[in-house]
């Protein structure tokens, strides 16, 4: 073969190669698209990081690196994504969510943030009306004690 076929043979082999998707987890950590659309819905409970299966980068993490292989075992026998989910919540508890689910009890997670603020912003509104009631409730000053003082002030003023 001559230089020319052997270049075009290693250029279509290179192409072919960078072509394929990878299924599940490579020897060196990369996940599929599939493995990481799971991986984003489940929290890396390595207690290092704060991040999901999904986008935890730590080399090696002693939790994600095992439960990546498993996601894509379980996507290789044809179970779903909201089946292995349940089944790492089974397995781990609702800890092992990345989010709270939005039904139930679980709900409150998601509402008392904004329930707080609009608390918050209710007590400044209440404390701004009571400062301003306070205000127009001053007594109105009588101008000849007005006229007094101002007599008093220049009188000491000159001396």
């Amino acid at each position: 073969m001559s230089k020319w076929k052997t270049s075009l043979l290693v250029v279509a082999l290179g192409a072919i190669t960078l072509a394929q998707e990878p299924v599940g987890v490579s020897e060196s950590g990369i996940m599929s698209a599939p493995v990481r659309r799971v991986g984003m819905r489940l929290a890396c409970l390595c207690g290092s990081c704060k991040n999901t299966v999904g986008d935890c980068a730590m080399l090696q993490c002693e939790y994600c690196s095992p439960t990546r292989r498993r996601i894509a075992e379980m996507q290789a026998t044809g179970k779903s994504d909201d089946s292995i989910v349940a089944a790492m919540v089974a397995e781990r508890g609702r800890g092992a969510l990345s989010a709270p689910p939005t039904r139930g009890f679980a709900l409150t997670a998601w509402l008392m943030p904004f329930v707080a603020i609009l608390l918050g912003l209710a007590a400044i509104w209440a404390f701004l009306r009571r400062l301003a009631a306070q205000r127009a409730l001053a007594p109105a000053v009588d101008p000849a004690i007005l006229d007094r003082y101002q007599e008093r002030i220049e009188k000491d003023s000159a001396e």
